[in-house]
């Protein structure tokens, strides 16, 4: 082996970038078009929906072919141009649309914690008003059964008095 130009038979010692470490952003006096900036993603526990929406964030979109509305009126731009034109107004059409679903969710749980709590406030105040009248009932019972006893312990010591034979009047 010679150490000058390599032949087509050689074999060259090349050495490999380590895949397990992320690339390192490009130098400040680099011309690279988007730098790269390391992100810590939480792949547990996380919804697809989620992992889809970062990844539409965070990856830049690059456009080669832009052209104005008037692209190329009678040329092969034109369906370029009706092509990204769709593209747009479709990614447009979509975030109005997961704006309106957010919006709804949001109503509805606004709406729905307005209904829990007045259905709690009507059962709190249904709750104390039978609790009262469990009160009542409890006082009157317990009313009825002191003077019953009361009662009871008069006719008793009436009679016990009578039949001992003792007077102390």
């Amino acid at each position: 082996m010679s150490m000058g130009k390599p032949k087509d038979g050689d074999l060259q010692v090349v050495s490999v970038p380590d895949k397990s470490k992320p690339p390192l952003p490009p130098a400040a006096g680099s011309n690279a078009l988007v730098e790269y900036t390391p992100t810590a993603f939480k792949e547990e526990g996380e919804d697809l929906e989620v992992k889809l929406r970062r990844i539409l964030e965070n990856v830049p979109v690059r456009v080669n072919n832009t052209s104005g509305s008037s692209a190329g009126s009678g040329s092969g731009d034109f369906h370029q141009y009706r092509q990204m034109r769709r593209k747009e107004q479709d990614r447009l059409a979509r975030m109005d649309a997961d704006y309106q679903k957010r919006k709804e969710v949001a109503e509805f749980h606004m709406r729905r914690e307005e209904r829990m709590k007045a259905a709690e406030e009507r059962t709190a105040k249904k709750r104390l008003k039978r609790q009262k009248k469990k009160q009542k009932k409890k006082e009157k019972k317990s009313k009825l059964n002191a003077g019953e006893e009361q009662l009871q312990n008069e006719e008793s010591s009436d009679d016990g008095d009578s039949e001992n034979g003792e007077d102390t009047a």
